[in-house]
Order: structure tokens, then sequence, then C-alpha cells
């Protein structure tokens, strides 16, 4: 039997090496995936000792790209992307030009071609949606409403950076660069631009096409029917080999990248009602191919950059960490988002990983950027996503700064937002005994609605600016902004008001809202929703009204269902005894 074992030597050693370092960064209160990045530097033909087959980490690398899209395709909602629309796509697309135009100024001054600063700045201003996802969820805040416009501007960015994936390789002869075909083949020079980019735009069209008339259904159909067969194994199967087989074909018949593919494919699988069970079962292996292709980019670092050129590593960290989160904060304001999404937007922006090192890589193998280029932006990505967690927490007294400083905080948010404030033409007799609704969520809805059908008069307090101009639309009085703030509930009228109702979800500014209203309102009842007992604990001793739990509330609803039907049946076998 031949020994040829580089295949599994290269496994074993990233995948120790990745368990390591990655363990070794997590006690550091690092991301993991420095520890991973750092593993790759290690086994990589930069620094001495073992040296792991970089051929073989790369082909690693593209499977894990597979199924890191497919897990985002998985988890993309156009839901959601719709609900912060007019706050993530402006913003998403103006960020990226701005840290594209510092990417390339800089490269400029570095004496870079044109399309290799073009690449460098569009590397540099996309930031990782693994790593947001993972500070989100450490934090707590995916589920809030700026997680979710965080997350929103991300899946911009991806998307956006998608689109550069597939027409850079058609573009790249006119930027200096090499130019291919669809099947990764080089072309003439002669070739017509426009000729290229119809035939590139043709067959990523079909492509889309194909996956969305008959992937959504074809796909989720396949894979109800393997869950019908009750084998677990064979449904993670299915799962995969949709993956890797809709990402496969889409390079070879439509000459569509892996990752535009497998983002397809997940989106499609998402059609299904067993998409919840899909990610589930297939998180183990995109997280083992993850960290293999984190690896394999640390494999590609060379180390000796930060001693030889440290100031242009500090030029890309400062453009990265500095450049893009103060050009996402003035954007969110002059969008007239509050300071506080502001910060939370920033900070989710300044970093780099999974897309940068793919744009990298695809630079490099265009004869667009030089190898310098891809050292620096692996570089920036390992100290960004190490200062990441320094950077959120540098929010919070920026946060509490603008909280002293009102005034200054006013005049960042509120400044001619007329939806700050409600319209003159509000019938004074709304704005006495009303209710004050904070939070226009799944439960808000409901209740506004039963309020509205009785002829009750109330107030909406919503942070999302598009519900309210929606809700202004149909007729409903209702004001954006945080109803932790107090100027938020003054203009709702809490003093005049009989009842405040918190129904969101955010429960970190609860205790706030309910001091405001009585400071205000001494007389108000409140009525509050929470998601945790300790949370209603600490309400009920602050005397904070009526609390409602959302599981306690279901299981006495369910209960008082079964009770009552247990006894009809009850009563009606006792009558049948009879």
């Amino acid at each position: 039997m031949p020994h040829n074992i580089s295949l599994i030597t290269t496994i074993a050693a990233a995948l120790g090496f990745g368990l390591l370092f990655g363990y070794l960064a997590t006690r550091l209160k690092l991301p993991a995936l420095v520890g991973y990045l750092a593993a790759g530097i290690i086994i990589g033909p930069a620094t001495p000792g073992f040296v792991a087959d970089t051929a073989l980490a790369g082909q690693l690398a593209e499977i894990g790209v597979m199924l890191m899209m497919f897990g985002v395709g998985l988890h993309f909602s156009l839901d959601d992307l719709w609900a912060v629309r007019r706050v993530a796509l402006p913003g998403a697309v103006l960020q990226i030009a701005v840290a594209t135009a510092l990417g390339m100024a800089l490269a400029h001054f570095w004496g870079w071609s044109l399309g290799g600063g073009l690449v460098f700045g569009l590397a540099l201003s996309v930031a990782s949606t693994v790593v947001l996802l993972r500070a989100l969820e450490e934090r707590g805040i995916l589920d809030s409403f700026n997680g979710r416009i965080a997350v929103g501007w991300l899946v911009v960015e991806d998307l956006v950076t998608v689109l550069v994936l597939v027409l850079l390789p058609a573009l790249a002869g006119s930027l200096g660069g090499t130019a291919v075909d669809s099947h990764g083949a080089a072309t003439t020079g002669e070739t017509n631009l426009w000729t290229t980019l119809a035939i590139t735009l043709g067959q990523v069209g079909a492509f889309i096409a194909l996956m969305l008339v008959v992937g959504r259904r074809l796909f989720p159909w396949i894979l109800w029917q393997v869950a019908r067969t009750g084998s677990r194994e064979l449904f993670t199967l299915c799962v995969i080999a949709a993956a890797v087989g809709i990402a496969y074909a889409s390079t070879h018949y439509f000459g569509v990248s892996f990752a535009l593919g497998a983002f397809f494919a997940g989106m499609v699988l998402r059609e299904s009602e067993l998409a919840h069970r899909a990610a589930e079962e297939s998180l183990p292996l995109r997280d083992a191919f993850a960290v293999l292709f984190f690896v394999s980019v640390g494999m590609l670092f060379e180390p000796s950059i930060l001693v030889e050129q440290p100031l242009k590593l500090l030029a890309v960290v400062t453009i990265i960490v500095a450049g893009k989160s103060v050009a996402a904060f003035l954007l969110v304001l002059l969008l007239r988002y509050p300071a506080k999404t502001a910060l939370m937007v920033s900070a989710s922006l300044a970093q780099i990983g999974e897309f940068s090192f793919i744009l990298a890589a695809l630079g490099l193998s265009l004869g667009l950027m030089p190898a310098e280029g891809q050292s620096l932006i692996l570089a920036g990505a390992i100290i960004s996503i190490a200062l990441n967690p320094l950077v959120f927490r540098a929010t919070k007294p920026l946060e509490r700064w603008l909280g002293r400083n009102v005034a200054l905080a006013a005049k960042f948010e509120r400044a001619a937002d007329p939806l700050a404030e409600l319209p003159a033409s509000v019938p004074q007799e709304h704005l006495s005994g009303q209710v004050v609704l904070v939070g226009y969520g799944r439960v808000g809805r409901r209740i506004a609605a039963a309020l509205a059908e009785r002829g009750i008069p109330f107030v909406v307090a919503e942070q999302n600016r598009e519900l309210v101009d929606q809700l202004r639309k149909e007729g409903a009085h209702a004001v954006a902004g945080n109803a932790g703030e107090p100027a938020v509930l003054i203009q709702a009228h809490i003093a005049r008001a009989a009842m405040l109702v918190i129904a969101t979800p955010d429960t970190f500014h609860v205790r706030t809202m309910i001091e405001t209203a009585r400071a205000l309102n001494p007389n108000i009842k409140t009525v509050v929703r929470t998601h945790s007992d300790a949370e209603a604990e600490l309400l009920r001793g602050e005397r904070a009204g009526e609390i409602f739990i959302g599981e306690q509330e279901l299981a006495k609803g369910m209960t008082e269902s079964i009770l009552t039907n247990m006894t009809n049946v009850t009563s009606g076998g006792g009558h049948h005894a009879h």
C-alpha cells in the first residue's frame, strides 16, 4: 500500500495546531479565529520546522469557503434585510466606497497599479460576518435592533463582495492584470471588455434564475424525501452534498465562483421547513472546514512584513479600525439613526476577515496585486480581529459620555428629524389618557391592533425609523427613538398617559423607561414583557407593575387549553359510563 499521506498529515497538523492555538487565543480573551491564523503561520513555509502541503491546504480552504458561504446563505433572510434596508443598504454601499477609496489612495502612494489598489481597497472595506456574529452572540445583542442593523449591513457587504468576485476576473485585463474566462483560462487582451462582461453577467443571471425557479422547489423537496427515511447520516450527507455539489456545478457549468454557488445553495435550502435542522446538522463540518480555511490563510502569511514594512502595516490597520469606523459612524448619523446605533455599527466594522482573504487571493492570482498586498491584508486582519473586542468595549464609555452630554447627543440624533417628534396635527384628546406602547415587533403589533379595534388611543415609541414612517402613513401616532432616553417618552406625552406598555425584547433599558415614566407621571400603570425569571425578579423588586414572561404565558395558555379539553373528555366519558 503506498504511503503518500500528505493530505492526512496536512489535515491532522491544521486541526491539531488549530485546536491548540484556538484554545490559547480564547484564554487570552481573543476570538479563536486569531488562534487558527497563528496556527497557519506556525505550519506554513515562512516559519522553521514542520511545513504542511500548501497546495492541498488551498483546496481544503476552497471547501471551507463553500461551507462558510453555504452557512451564510442558510441564515440569509431577505425579510430581516428588508426591515433595515434604509440604513443597511445605502450605509454599506457608501462605506465600501469610502474605505475602498482610502485603500486605493494608499496603494497609489506606494506606486501600485490601479487594479492592485482597487482589490486592496475592496479587501480592506469588507468586515468578517463570522467575527461579527460571534461578537454579537457573546454580548447577547444579536437579536436587538442594533444587532439586526449590523448584521444587515454586513450581509449587504457580503452581497457586494460576491458581485465583485464574479466581475473581477472579467475586468482584470482592463485593470492591468490577466483576464480570465468563465472557466479560469487566460484570455487574450483583444477580447472586448463589454462582451466579456455581458457573457459573465449572462452566465451569473442564468445560474441565479435556475436556482430561484427550479432550485427553490427541487432541493427542499429532495431534503424532505431524505428526511422521511429517518436516517440522520443520510440527511447530513444530503445537506453537505447539496452545498458542495451546487458550488461545484455552478463553477463548472456557469463559470460562477464556488462562493456564490454555495451561497445560493444555502438560500434555496432555507426555503425548506427543515432549514433549521439542515443548519444544525451541517454545523460541525462547517466549523471544521472553517478552521482549515483560516489555518490555510495563515500559511500564506509572511511574518517578515511586520519587521520590513511596519509603517505600511500601521496605515492598513488605521484604515480598518479607524477609517472605516468613523465613516460608518457619520453615515449612520446622516441617515438619522441614534448615536448608540452608530457606535454599534462602527465597532462591528472595525475588522476584516474571510472575504478579504478570498479577494486578496483572487487579486494575486489575476496578477493585479503584489504578494506584499496579500501579506499586509492578512496582517491587518489578524491585528484588527485581535483588537475588535477592545473596540466593542470602548463603545460603552463613549455611550456614557454621550449620555452625560445630553445636548450634544440630541444635536447628533434629533437635528431636523421629523420622525423624532409627534406632528403638531395630532389631536390633543389622543395625547391624554393614552397608552404609550414601546416596541412594534411581533408582540407590539398585536397589542396595537387590539387597542385600535377598541378605539383606545395609543402612541408607539419604536427604534426602527422605517416602521415609524409606515405607521404614520397608516394614520397611527408614533415617534422614532430609544425609549430608554427621556426625550423619546416626553415626545410620546408620557406625562399625561394612562399606561406604559413595554413590548420590546430589549430588556436592557426597561428600568430606565419605568423610572422616566414614573418621574414624569407618578400614577402611571406599567405592563412589561420579559424573557427571563431573573429579570422579572429584579423588576418586581422595583414594583414595575404587571410583568409577563413569554414562556410562562405560553405555558399558561397551553395548560388552560389542555385542562378545558380534558374536562370535556372526562365529563363526556363519565356520562357515557352511566
